[in-house]
This record gives C-alpha cells, structure tokens and sequence, in this order.
C-alpha cells in the first residue's frame, strides 16, 4: 500500500454528511420553512449523522437566519454552510455556523473545463489560485474546511489532484470530489476516486468526500463504489431530494452498508431505525411525495401482492425480504390485497380479524374478492369482511336510502332533504352544506348520529361522454377501523350517496356481528 493511499484505505469508518437541508431544499417544488428545517436537524442528529449541511447562508437572509439558529441550537454534530469561493461568501457562512458546537466552512469551485471555460470564464490557473485563496481565508476563521471541486467528475483529473494538493496545504480538511451532473458510471467513478488518492500527494491529510447527483439512477451505486475505491465521506439527502433528479438517497446508502456486511465492510454512525420517520418528516415538510415503489421508503417497499411471495413471506420472511421494515423504524411487511394474491392470505387476513372459514366459505369469499379485485385496484382487509357478511353469512343492509332530494346550483343554499332507514326505523332528513354532496353527507350522518371520519373521496369516469356512469369512493374510519364504500350512478351525486351508505353498512356489520 502506498503512502498516498494509506490513510483512506486503513480506515473502515465512512463519515455521513447530510445535505438534504441545503441541496435537498433547491429541489423544485420543494417548500422547507424555517421552522420545518430545524425539526428536520433535530431528527437528524437524533439518527446520528456526522455532518448536517444546514444551507447557503449568502443566498437569503432567510437561510441565513435558519442556518444560524441551527448551528446555535443542534449540538452534538458538525454544523456545515456552503458558500462559494469568495471572501463575502465565506464570512456570511462563518457568522451563521460560528454559535455552533461544531463548525464546518464549505467552500467551492468548479474544475472543469466547460465550467472554467463557459460559466466562470477564468483558467485553470486562476481557478487554482482562487480555490487555495478561499480556503486559506476560511481556515484562518475555522479550524473545519471542506472543500468541493465542483464537476469533478468532468474534470481534468491531474488538474483536479493539483487543486486538492492546493487546498490541503491552504487548511482543506476535507476535499470533495463531485458527480456534480450525475454522469459517471459506477466503475469509472471508483477508478477516478483510485486515481485522486493515487495521484494527490497530500491526500492523507484530508478526508475525501464524493457528492453524487443521480441523473442517470447511479447516485447510491457510483457512492458505493467510490467508498469501496477508498473515499471516507458520502454526500447524503433523505429520500433523495436535490437538484434536477436529485441526489445519492440517505436511506439507500445507509441500508446498503448495513445490509451487506459481507462486501461492504464499513462503519458508519447512522441510527437506521430513524430512517422511516426522518422520511416521512422530509416527504411532509417537503411537499415533495415519496414515490411508492422508492427504495427503503416507499409505501411499496416492504408490500407483497403476489400469491407466491405472500405464501413465501408468511412461510419465512426472508424469502423475499432482505431487511426487516423494523430496521428502519417502520412496523411490520404489508401483504397487499390484491389481483395476485392467493387463497393463503385471505384465509390469514379474515383469521386475524376473528374470522374462522370452512373451506368452502374460504372459497367463496375468494371467487367474490377476485370479482372486485378486476374492478378495484385497492382492496382493504374490510372488504374482505364485507364480502363474508354478504356472500356468505348473507346479511342485508341496515341502512337504506328510500328517498333523498338534493337542491344545488348558482343562486340557491345546497340543501338535502329525504328519507332514510335504519332496521325497521325511518328517518326524515334535512341538512345544507357547502354543496350537493357535503349537504347530502351531512344529512345522513346527523340523522344516523354517525360519529366516522371521511379519510379520501374519489370520483372517476367509467367511460366518455357526459351521460357516462360515475364510480365513487369513500374512505371512512370509525374505532380503528378503514372502511372504503363504492357508489355507480349516471349522478354523480347519487353515486356518493351510495358509496357513503355502503360504507356506513360495512362499519355497521363489523360493530354489531360478534367475531
């Protein structure tokens, strides 16, 4: 082993640096408050992250102020702002992180030649002599510099050893190789990496770090491979937020590592049972959705439609599971209702709910839910019960609407008006609302004292044109329990009124049928 090499390579522990508040709030769309940026340091220290970027103080007085208040309050972790390389940036950054525990200047420069030549319009020269002048201003005010060679996966990779050489001897004490643009390819990013340690003659006083944007879906892979190739730092954002397609994701880096042991044989500091919670705080503050089939995170991610897996799951659940939900702070695998799913899990489904079936009660309840599973892409466990009370236990609806009158329009107050039956008791309704169907929903909870909560409602088309039938869905709750009632009319106002009754039917049945 080479001297060059010698200090990234002998030491297994990776380094965690967090920039979902900074690069992760220049996502588009995304909408971090002041106040969601400090929940989100707070949870991120509490998963133990090394560094926490908290922002680009000179881009607002509003991040500036944010970043700030982090520094001052979150302890415990280093505290980092970016700031270009120019002594105005730089002393913005020191006076928002200098109240922290642990204060980090992030300086950087582009080193690329597309870079130099189109956006900064200076040589290579300059740009040397430039990244070497802000690091040295900034190590004169904190002790913790870091330094990024913007692009430099595009770069001149001699040219980039030299400004590393360069920034190390000014005070660097972490050098950041970039995949600014998300454009190497796995293998070529660890030779890159091989060749700056190789080649940077002062490597070893510094960490190297790599930030990777995920353009072309390689971020989490060409960061693996960059710490296997021996970089001891990794740029992270929790559920991949950042720029364009944004960046190497927290939680698929973190679970790589901790999955596969075998290959991967690092230490890193990261609580991984806080993953699931710091996700779904990101999503909400963010406003950005998780997509359900992202990796670690997505609501797909520990689900399982098919027969076989599910017959595999409920056998062992590392037939097709390599991690438990668990790990990651999440609750148990979902084995998803669904078109695929086999006779196993809506036996084990309607069991758990108390339910003990024959075989042949099993099997109609199962021709019926493949009936609906054609027609309805989500399938609760409730309709499973729905469907034995009236497939095969056979019970008819307690409520039935026998006449509902609902007056809307321009001009007139939305009012509903009818008859409704409950057993053997009738009810005269009268209720107004902000329109036809809230008046009509109104109507019908007063009279039958309904104490459930609405979750979602849905109207689709079921074909073209004006006089096409209507299909609703509601999504009601009552004591733990998540009904969904479905209503077909040409009025689409008729069509709530019945997917809202079969609901309350469905509720009804499961509070008064003992298990």
């Amino acid at each position: 082993m080479t001297k060059k090499g010698k200090a990234q390579k002998a030491q297994d522990k990776v380094f965690v640096f967090d920039t979902t508040l900074r690069d992760g709030d220049q996502t588009p769309g995304s909408s971090f408050s002041s106040y969601d940026k400090e929940l989100i340091a707070k949870c991120l220290k509490a998963a133990r992250l090394d560094i926490i970027e908290a922002g680009f103080p000179a881009a607002s007085d509003g991040i500036f102020s944010s970043v700030k208040s982090i520094a001052e309050s979150v302890k415990g972790v280093v505290i980092a702002a970016l700031a270009r390389a120019n002594k105005k940036d730089i002393d913005r950054a020191w006076e928002a992180v200098k109240g922290a525990e642990r204060p980090r200047i992030h300086t950087f420069l582009a080193t690329s030649d597309i870079h130099l030549e189109h956006k900064l319009k200076m040589t290579r020269k300059e740009a040397l002599e430039k990244a070497a002048a802000a690091v040295k201003y900034a190590a004169s005010l904190c002790k913790d510099v870091q330094f990024s060679a913007e692009d430099a996966s595009r770069s001149n990779l001699d040219f980039v050893c030299q400004v590393f050489e360069a920034v190390i001897n000014a005070g660097a004490t972490t050098v950041n190789f970039p995949d600014t643009t998300g454009y190497a390819l796995p293998d070529e990013f660890a030779e890159m990496i091989g060749y700056v340690i190789k080649n940077t003659r002062n490597i070893d006083k510094a960490v190297l770090s790599v930030h990777c944007h995920n353009d072309l879906g390689l971020a989490t892979a060409n960061s693996i491979a960059a710490i296997k190739a021996g970089a001891r730092q990794v740029e992270l954002t929790a559920n991949g937020l950042g720029e364009r397609a944004g960046n190497s994701a927290l939680e698929e880096f973190v679970m790589a590592v901790k999955t596969r042991k075998d290959r991967l044989p690092f230490k890193i500091g990261v609580d991984a049972k806080k993953i699931g919670s710091l996700s779904k705080m990101v999503e909400s503050s963010s406003g950005i959705r998780i997509q359900p089939n992202k990796a670690i995170v997505g609501a797909n991610a520990f689900a399982h439609e098919s027969g076989i897996h599910q017959d595999g799951i409920l056998k062992n659940r590392q037939t097709y599971e390599i991690m438990n939900p668990e790990d990651i702070g999440l609750g148990e695998s979902q084995l998803v209702l669904g078109r695929q799913s086999g006779r196993k899990i809506v036996r084990k489904t309607l069991e758990e709910r108390g339910y003990e079936l024959s075989d042949a009660e099993v099997e109609k309840v199962y021709e019926s839910f493949m009936n609906l599973a054609d027609r309805q892409s989500e399938i609760y466990p409730e309709d499973l019960v729905s469907i034995l009370f009236e497939d095969v236990y056979e019970i008819p609806d307690y409520y039935v609407v026998e006449h509902l009158q609902v007056i809307a329009g321009i001009g007139p107050i939305p009012t509903a008006s009818g008859i409704i039956r409950a057993g053997d008791k009738k009810f005269e309704i009268a209720k107004i609302g902000i329109g036809a169907i809230d008046s009509a929903f109104k109507a019908i909870a007063k009279v039958l004292k309904d104490k459930s909560k609405l979750l979602d409602f849905g109207i689709d088309s079921i074909s073209g044109g004006t006089n096409a039938p209507g299909k609703v869905f509601v999504l009601l709750k009552k004591n733990g329990i998540t009904v969904k009632g479905n209503g077909i009319d040409r009025d689409i106002i008729t069509a709530s009124i019945k997917a809202y009754i079969n609901a309350l039917n469905r509720l009804w049945r499961q509070d008064n049928y003992k298990k």
